[in-house]
């Protein structure tokens, strides 16, 4: 019988949305919400009932609880080290429970996970650990994220590096925002890009990036990492900008990424799940931006952008 990990967040019922948009980059599936902060109401609309169970009536009505439910084939560490560093990122007070398996168990094993994948065209994800592996040509990027950050298999980031795939020229200029484990900076790099920046609000996330850098032959002045909330400690202007991060953040970003971009620059967003996408779009083109090319993969969407 294949067993299934249950993580279950508690946060306050304003934050709930965002925390669920969060949840919903890490499994876009086997997610269920309680929220009970209108519990009468929705009573009446839904079942037409003013008859309450007593139990539901003692909900705490300022807390949402977000259940997920991870497949055994999945890494319940790296979700949840995604979802913990968000919200930190977010700002998002937060519990977590987990359930059904040792979290000790999946916490120390989490490299079983992670398989070399081809992405793309041209290029290849090695988690370092493995040795026995064919790359076919294909430029490789050695990858030690850590139980803290993905490979780069999960939908979002693969749309991102087939998107930078199509623009990264000889010479491009690179800034990733919100950069996690590196790996887009990385794979530009390998793909031409003469130099690279990545920025991330997470500590952990600047030291993984910058380790990346290193185990691919990249470090200052061609590659550098820095620690910062978006975009407040960047400066200067780059050919190429990417954030795979959430629908809300890419919105927040979106109005003064301009100051960034070099003219002709392209503006790469992922991270958004299909039901938010309507929002980023209208983000995008009130930043002045025209749409050049959509990604799509498993309800993510990734969107190439232009002044």
């Amino acid at each position: 019988m294949e067993i299934w990990t249950e993580i279950k967040l508690t946060v306050s019922v304003q934050n709930l949305d965002r925390a669920a948009d969060i949840v919903n980059m890490t499994v876009p599936y086997g997610i269920y919400i309680e929220d009970y902060s209108n519990l009468e109401q929705e009573a009446l609309e839904i079942a037409n009932i003013d008859l309450i169970d007593e139990e539901l009536l003692k909900k705490d009505r300022t807390k949402g609880i977000i259940h997920i439910y991870i497949t055994g084939d999945m890494n319940p560490a790296e979700a949840v080290s995604f979802i913990e560093n968000r919200f930190t990122a977010e700002k998002i007070s937060y519990t977590l429970e987990t359930a059904n398996c040792k979290k000790e168990d999946w916490e120390n094993n989490w490299r079983q996970y992670f398989k070399p994948a081809p992405v793309g065209e041209k290029l290849f994800i090695r988690p370092v650990w493995i040795d026995d592996y064919n790359a076919e040509n294909r430029k490789v990027i050695n990858i030690e994220p850590g139980a803290a950050f993905g490979t780069g298999t999960h939908e979002t980031t693969r749309l991102c590096l087939s998107a930078l795939e199509n623009h990264v020229k000889q010479g491009s200029s690179i800034l990733d925002v919100g950069c996690g484990s590196g790996i887009l900076a990385v794979a530009a790099l390998l793909l031409g890009a003469k130099n690279a920046v990545g920025v991330d609000i997470d500590e952990l996330a600047v030291k993984a990036a910058k380790e990346n850098g290193i185990l691919n032959g990249f470090s200052e002045p061609e590659y550098s990492v820095i620690k910062g909330d978006l975009t407040d400690k960047v400066t200067g202007k780059y050919d190429i900008v990417t954030a795979n991060i959430v629908a809300d953040a890419i919105i927040a970003l979106t109005p003064g990424i301009k100051n960034f971009l070099s003219p002709g620059g392209v503006y790469i967003v992922s991270g958004i799940i299909d039901s938010r996408a309507s929002e980023v779009i209208a983000a995008l083109e009130a930043g002045g931006f025209n749409i050049t090319e959509r990604y799509e993969d498993g309800g993510w969407c990734c969107f190439a952008a232009v002044q």
